[in-house]
């Protein structure tokens, strides 16, 4: 079934009602399906809301009108069965990798056993089994972004939330970590929600993607990404992603009136 947003909204200031005095409108009237083992992004500007919308979604916000379920449960709080991804990589400095994949288990409550056996096995997913006793600050950039991957994994969530996980990475890293999360996400079978302001990003990833305008941010366009995602490298110089990406990174510089 999936995840499943309706109208959902979110108003901030001294007054919840639409037009309010007080009240700041960030997203209006959101709606979208994601079936289960789906990619999907929402791809937006500063200001879009994008990452407000992610945050309801995981419960870190409040929705001020609207209803959220995944299969067929409504969400009315934080819950293992969605796992997020930071743009900063929110681990803690002074736990190892292995103590940081760990550290939501513990949480859990499980067996030290059931703890060592699941960190084990997602730092070895990511590709990072070497390096379990290794501290942040010895790990680069995109070596941690994968444990804050890992992190997410292993408590075996249904749906992963990314919130721009590689926009503060360099470019070949980004790509690299863009290649390893699609591959991830093929073998896995996991549903996938990303939010972006990268039109590439967006592209390479998602099988369907939902145009943000500002605000308030509401969806004003969703297209299904019909491009073959075999070679990601290749696909990058394709002529139908180039043409593709043109015109949503048209869209996006405000090009289109709906969007400006």
């Amino acid at each position: 079934m999936g995840l499943i947003l309706e109208g959902v909204s979110k108003r901030f200031g001294t007054a919840r009602a639409a037009g309010a005095p007080g009240a700041s409108s960030v997203l209006e009237a959101i709606s979208l399906r994601l079936e289960t083992g789906q990619f999907q992004a929402v791809l937006g500007r500063s200001g879009s809301g994008k990452s407000t919308l992610l945050r309801i979604v995981a419960v870190l916000e409040q929705p001020s009108s609207g209803s959220l379920s995944l299969d067929g449960r409504p969400i009315s709080g934080p819950g293992p069965e969605r796992g997020m991804v930071f743009q900063s990589y929110s681990l803690f400095p002074w736990l190892s990798a292995a103590e940081n994949v760990a550290f939501g288990l513990r949480l859990k409550g499980l067996g030290r056993s059931e703890i060592q056996e699941r960190s084990r096995y997602y730092l070895e997913v990511v590709g990072l089994a070497d390096a379990a006793r290794r501290l942040p600050r010895e790990l680069s950039g995109g070596m941690q972004q994968r444990i804050a991957i890992a992190r997410a994994l292993a408590a075996e969530p249904r749906l992963l939330l990314l919130d721009e996980p590689f926009a503060a990475l360099d470019l070949q890293i980004r790509e690299s970590l863009q290649e390893f999360l699609h591959a991830l996400w093929r073998r896995s079978g996991l549903s996938v929600l990303l939010i972006t302001h990268d039109v590439d990003e967006a592209l390479l990833l998602a099988q369907r993607l939902h145009l943000l305008s500002c605000a308030p941010g509401r969806i004003v366009e969703s297209l299904d990404v019909e491009l073959d995602k075999s070679d990601l490298r290749a696909l990058r110089l394709s002529a139908p992603f180039q043409l593709l990406r043109h015109s949503l990174a048209n869209r996006l510089r405000g090009q289109d009136p709906e969007l400006s």
